[in-house]
């Protein structure tokens, strides 16, 4: 009887000390309220490299790691039909160019040359057989016929000279043309040398040789060596507290322990309608020594800090507006900061205070 009274003593000691309520008193101390935020590191203007035509990819002059300057060739491809279309126009060019036409202006200056002495000596006779006549010497017929020689002479030298100026302004029009044509089709064939549009280093190649190669395609990734930024995703819920310059924590799974910060720079104003969220952009203020474009980050994004705030555990609230007294009394509380483990209290509980966590 004695060992059972024990034992049952026991249990009821058990039982009370199990449901004694846990409490705490507020504390002061320093809050910082916050938004989180997740995202990923890229390199400062990178950007996919696209080809501006179709062809094969018929050398790749970089590797990934590579350092490269605007404007340097990252690859070639290459197009049988427009390196044909170009060599034509090189044809076409070198036959239009008037170097390449001057036997036939030299030709035309020639005849020129005859049709202006056959013309001066048919003046001379011509005005010769005048005198004649002038002295009753001779018949009108021979004047009207040197001066038909004559008009017939000069209207031969001014139709070479017409021809003459006709041939040379073909030749210039021919050759200008087809200076532009071949100009164009260089300017073609040099879209199949895909440049870099800045400088900065690759940091990967999507592309193999041999491979069809599109527009819409992507070849490679290029971005600055040196400078990176973060590009955060931020609820809808959260965006309307957002602003530039704001201060952001940042930790990294590949620097575990470490903090680091940024400022936000830019908030892109259109939401993705399939995560809710909109992207924001921030620039390091301090940063690894290296960083990779794509590293997986989480940030808190700072709203307002306060140094000497009475706060409490979050979980201690009820509804975010009440807390529990002894006797399971509510009392009705005004809430301040909060972060994830804490909320400030601004009236309603002093530091002596007892409450208790909610069951």
């Amino acid at each position: 009887m004695t060992s059972r009274y024990l034992l049952f003593v026991i249990s009821i000691l058990v039982i009370s000390c199990g449901q004694k309520k846990e409490f705490v008193q507020p504390t002061i101390e320093k809050i910082t309220e916050s938004v989180y935020a997740s995202g990923t590191v890229k390199s400062a203007g990178q950007y996919q490299v696209f080809s501006k035509t179709s062809g094969i990819l018929k050398s790749e002059l970089v590797t990934e790691g590579d350092l490269v300057q605007k404007g340097q060739i990252l690859f070639t491809l290459s197009n049988d039909v427009s390196r044909l279309n170009t060599d034509n126009a090189q044809l076409l060019a070198n036959n239009a160019d008037i170097r390449t036409n001057t036997d036939k202006l030299r030709e035309l200056s020639l005849t020129i040359e005859l049709s202006k002495k056959k013309m001066q000596s048919d003046e001379l006779t011509m005005s010769r057989q005048r005198k004649l006549w002038a002295e009753q010497i001779g018949t009108k017929y021979e004047l009207e016929q040197r001066e038909l020689a004559y008009a017939n002479s000069k209207s031969a030298y001014e139709s070479a000279l017409l021809r003459y100026n006709d041939l040379k302004k073909q030749l210039n029009f021919s050759s200008q043309q087809t200076k532009k044509s071949l100009s164009i089709s260089q300017s073609l064939m040099d879209d199949f040398n895909v440049r870099s549009e800045a400088a900065g280093k690759v940091y990967a190649i999507l592309k193999e040789k041999g491979e069809m190669i599109l527009p819409q395609m992507p070849l490679a990734i290029v971005g600055n060596a040196n400078q990176f930024s973060l590009y955060l995703q931020i609820d809808e819920n959260d965006i309307a507290s957002v602003s530039l310059g704001q201060k952001v924590l940042i930790t990294m799974d590949s620097y575990k322990g470490k903090l680091y910060e940024a400022v936000i720079t830019k908030i892109n104003p259109l939401m993705n309608e399939k995560s809710r969220s909109f992207e924001v952009e921030a620039s390091f203020t301090s940063q690894p020594e290296v960083l990779y474009p794509n590293l997986t980050v989480e940030a808190n994004i700072i709203l307002l800090t306060k140094e000497n705030a009475l706060t409490i555990p979050r979980n201690y609230l009820i509804d975010d507006e009440f807390v529990l007294l002894a006797d399971n009394k509510k009392k009705k509380v005004k809430v301040g900061l909060k972060d994830f483990q804490k909320a400030e209290i601004v009236e309603g509980l002093n530091k002596e205070d007892k409450i208790y966590l909610p069951q």
